[in-house]
């Protein structure tokens, strides 16, 4: 068995980092008759790293492609004529990928993608029992605010106000005051996001939604208040702006099969009819 010849040159252009980056053919390793140069090591190197992590980096890929190389070398002595032959499989890769990319072309082109409000209520309407939710969710404004500048009645008015005015002041005073606040874009969020905050210990998240649409709790520095405005519980069915994106991808998705069945029916018949197919009888 023909042996490996292995070198390995670990010179003073590792210890920093910019020499890493010399586009140079220098070999730095070899395994057989392949070789790894420092233009190829460059090449690969990520741009983030110091001179220390460069120097560390270098070494572990030097190392990873000797044993690569070794272990491909290995393959190459050892392995049988027939089982070395790859070419049918990269035949059959290569084609998938060019269909592919291909089709990814098409789909950009010529695939329409724009979706109507009333197509993802129609599907949502026809498919309610597929969105059937597996958690609490909640509309909320959380609030943490310092004990000492904390206002709890005038806080709770202002969150469960629907003023737009009441609503501006509350935005006003925890942007000055609140160690956090979040009216989550006003969108549907996992109940456990939420009340997982709070130092009050919540046994049946479902009863406490049922009879809570306001919690106030404190410890020694901070006073938490959670404003419920709007809930579903685990079990129903989901409300439409949660799942709306769910819904756009299963609806895309489904015209894009359907779009690419139809362009392989259409050049097959181009084919056909432009005589680029010739089909043989072969019963005798």
């Amino acid at each position: 068995m023909r042996k490996a010849v292995i070198y390995i040159i670990l010179t003073s252009y590792f210890l920093t980092a910019c020499n890493l980056f010399f586009e140079k053919e220098e070999p730095i390793a070899k395994v057989g008759s392949k070789v790894l140069t420092m233009k190829e090591l460059s090449k690969n190197t990520p741009d983030y790293l110091d001179a220390t992590d460069s120097s560390l980096w270098a070494d572990d890929y030097i190392k990873k492609w000797v044993q690569r190389e070794l272990l491909l070398l290995k393959a190459e002595e050892n392995l049988k004529a027939e089982l070395k032959d790859v070419s049918n499989e990269l035949e059959e890769y290569r084609n998938s990928l060019i269909v592919f990319r291909y089709k990814n072309e098409l789909i950009k082109q010529k695939m329409d993608t724009s979706l109507k409000p009333s197509d993802i209520q129609k599907y949502f309407n026809e498919h309610r029992e597929s969105f059937i939710l597996n958690r609490n969710i909640v509309k909320a404004i959380y609030i943490k605010v310092p004990v000492e500048v904390s206002s709890p009645d005038n806080l709770k008015e202002l969150c469960l106000s629907n003023d737009p005015a009441k609503q501006a002041k509350l935005n006003e005073y925890c942007l000055s005051y609140a160690k956090a606040y979040d009216r989550f874009n006003n969108q549907w969020i996992a109940a456990d996001i939420v009340l997982k905050n709070t130092p009050e210990q919540i046994t049946d998240q479902k009863l406490f939604l049922e009879r809570n649409r306001f919690t106030e709790s404190s410890d020694k520095i901070y006073y938490y208040i959670v404003c419920i405005r709007d809930y579903r519980l685990e079990g129903q069915v989901s409300p439409i702006e949660y799942v709306e994106n769910d819904i756009q991808n299963l609806i895309l998705s489904k015209q894009k099969i359907e779009f690419l069945k139809q362009i392989e029916k259409d050049i097959y018949k181009e084919g056909i009819d432009n005589n680029k197919v010739k089909l043989y009888n072969t019963k005798k």
